[in-house]
């Protein structure tokens, strides 16, 4: 029987572990003879792990005592004399609130475990597992070809556009594909003459597919995300967010 050729999605699955056994097995053998591949699945690994840091601290964070179920339940008590399944019915509603983590919302109207938040975390991911390596930050330099089009039309669909910052003092370094939990996304990577890099990454949105630009910070990484017909967009970097406002306005017009 003739193997499947190994895809760019049997390389992620890879590296998530969701391959069963037997492909798991082509695939490792198939890293072995490209490099290439092998590169990939590497960067994977480490923006994986760079985003597992980056959010790890949320999902430590103590659910806050006002949002405690028991404590939503006592202050939502309805009146002993209301039906015992409207009492049920409540109940369960409170529960579901609950345990489905809406004590994370943080100031987002959605939780940032999804929308434009959950971009913006992966963008700035990008930026601390890329935007500091001096030898391979991109995949697909920026060198007149047109591999780079290619890659994020592959990536996002459609005719992609890729932004020309010049006119804010940024040149195209490249991209690359990075993986997101809600699929693949376009990293591009821009830097000036002082040596400053801004990473904007592009995928597909499962919530918010049209929403307003919104500010996000982590730690010392500033940004701001949007979303445009299913499209969501995140513009990170090392510098303050005035300073990117007007890029990320540029970016807009352009797209």
């Amino acid at each position: 029987m003739t193997k499947r050729p190994i895809s760019e999605d049997d390389l992620q699955a890879f590296v998530d572990r969701a391959l069963d056994a037997e492909r798991h097995l082509e695939v490792a053998a198939f890293l072995e003879t490209d490099d290439d591949a092998a590169k990939r699945v590497a960067a994977y690994r480490q923006h994986t792990a760079a985003l597992r840091s980056a959010l790890a601290p949320v999902a430590a964070e103590p659910i806050p005592s006002r949002l405690n179920l028991a404590n939503i339940i006592e202050k939502q008590q309805l009146p002993k004399r209301r039906p015992v399944a409207r009492m049920a019915a409540a109940a369960v509603i409170l529960l579901a609130i609950g345990a489905s983590g809406g004590w994370l919302l943080k100031g987002y109207n959605m939780p940032p475990t999804e929308g434009v938040a959950a971009l913006a975390q992966e963008a700035s991911a990008s930026y601390s597992a890329f935007a500091p390596d001096r030898v391979r930050p991109v995949e697909v330099r920026a060198d007149g070809s047109d591999d780079l089009k290619v890659l994020a039309s592959a990536t996002i669909g459609g005719e992609a556009v890729i932004p020309d910052l010049s006119k804010s003092g940024y040149r195209l370094m490249g991209g690359r594909v990075v993986p997101t939990p809600y699929g693949s996304g376009l990293m591009l990577m821009y830097d000036n003459d002082k040596g400053s890099r801004i990473v904007l990454l592009t995928r597909r949105m499962q919530v918010d597919s049209d929403r307003a630009m919104v500010p996000s910070d982590q730690h010392d990484i500033h940004g701001w995300s949007w979303a445009k017909q299913g499209l969501g967009y995140s513009l990170v970097g090392g510098i303050n967010s005035e300073d990117l406002h007007p890029i990320a306005d540029d970016i807009r017009s352009q797209i």
